[in-house]
């Protein structure tokens, strides 16, 4: 039985993990500190013999006894609420947590596959985005927090590769979706949910013009899962090519909930990037892989799962002291 070692394990993406390898018959090792993870995420698999929890922070040494064979590193903050209120943290999970995640690898002779994203793309200028683009994004801005761990992650990941010689693929993951993502954790789908949840006016920033692509999470874990396996170790764009405007991505959530909310609009926040749309030409090359979820039933099951949470969820907002995470 092979044995994967997923960081970030109690997250919304690395639940899913969890449950995919251990479905195809994997030893499964989940590892999260739990400042945004939920361990809720998987309580379900902890009756499973071959299911290990570690609470644990990837900025300090990582050790898993044995042998190992693969690792995914999914540890970090992903949302805008989060990476703001722990900035710090951020960037060291992208650069201390991957610089243990990848001496791990090395030590175990495991394949290591990283969690990028499309933020490396930055506000691109290239539309839509090739996994040539080098990006534009401003390295000194409130988000560049998160651009420029996940930069690094990569940077620090080939050099692993072409010096040490250890295996790696890195995976740049579009806007992603479906049960288990963080009610009130900023970002659009949960947003705007939650707001149509509370009867709340559903906000807009901009003109919502700016445009997004989502990609049904079990769609994402299939190119994750089928990167993984492959051959190829270069980034690879896994995320749907659909892409909607916010403003028209709003008024689908008013006709899904079935709520009577208007659309309010507020000042677009510093360096929101104007498009986001894979080229995914590599994944179906290379992984014979695209989206199959339309987004109409991906939302229809999203929007399930969302109404089906205690109501304390609804109104719950994250109070958690941040303060020891941000320090040196």
């Amino acid at each position: 039985m092979k044995k994967v070692l997923i960081t970030g394990g109690a997250g919304f993406l690395g639940s899913h993990l969890c449950d995919r390898f251990i479905k195809e018959g994997y030893h499964v090792i989940a590892m999260d500190n739990l400042i945004t993870g939920d361990i809720r995420n998987l309580e379900h698999l902890f009756h499973l013999e071959h299911f290990e929890f570690f609470h644990h922070d990837v900025t300090k040494f990582v050790h898993i006894s044995g042998e190992l064979d693969y690792i995914l590193h999914f540890a970090s903050p992903a949302s805008p609420i989060d990476y703001l209120k722990i900035p710090i943290q951020t960037l060291k999970v992208g650069a201390l947590g991957t610089h243990n995640l990848l001496g791990l690898a090395k030590e175990k002779n495991a394949r290591i596959l990283i969690a990028s994203t499309s933020e490396i793309y930055g506000d691109p200028l290239v539309h839509p985005q090739t996994e040539e683009y080098y990006g534009n994004v401003n390295t000194i801005g409130p988000r560049g927090v998160y651009d420029e761990a996940k930069r690094f992650m990569e940077s620090i990941t080939m050099a692993y590769n072409r010096f040490h010689g250890v295996e790696t693929r890195i995976v740049r993951i579009f806007n992603t979706y479906g049960p288990r993502m963080r009610l009130n954790d900023g970002r659009v789908i949960p947003a705007f949910i939650g707001q149509a949840l509370r009867g709340e006016d559903l906000t807009v920033f901009g003109k919502g013009d700016q445009t997004r692509s989502f990609c049904y999470v079990d769609d994402e874990v299939e190119g994750i899962y089928r990167l993984l396996l492959s051959e190829y170790d270069q980034p690879v764009n896994i995320g749907n090519p659909h892409e909607i405007t916010i403003k028209d991505f709003a008024e689908e959530i008013i006709k899904l909930t079935g709520t009577q909310q208007k659309i309010v609009f507020k000042p677009l926040p510093q360096d929101d990037p104007m498009q986001r749309q894979p080229d995914i030409s590599k994944a179906k090359e290379i992984l014979g892989w695209e989206p199959k979820v339309l987004r109409e039933e991906g939302m229809r099951k999203t929007y399930e799962y969302f109404k089906s949470l205690p109501s304390d969820d609804l109104y719950k907002r994250d109070h958690k002291d941040f303060s020891t995470y941000n320090k040196v």
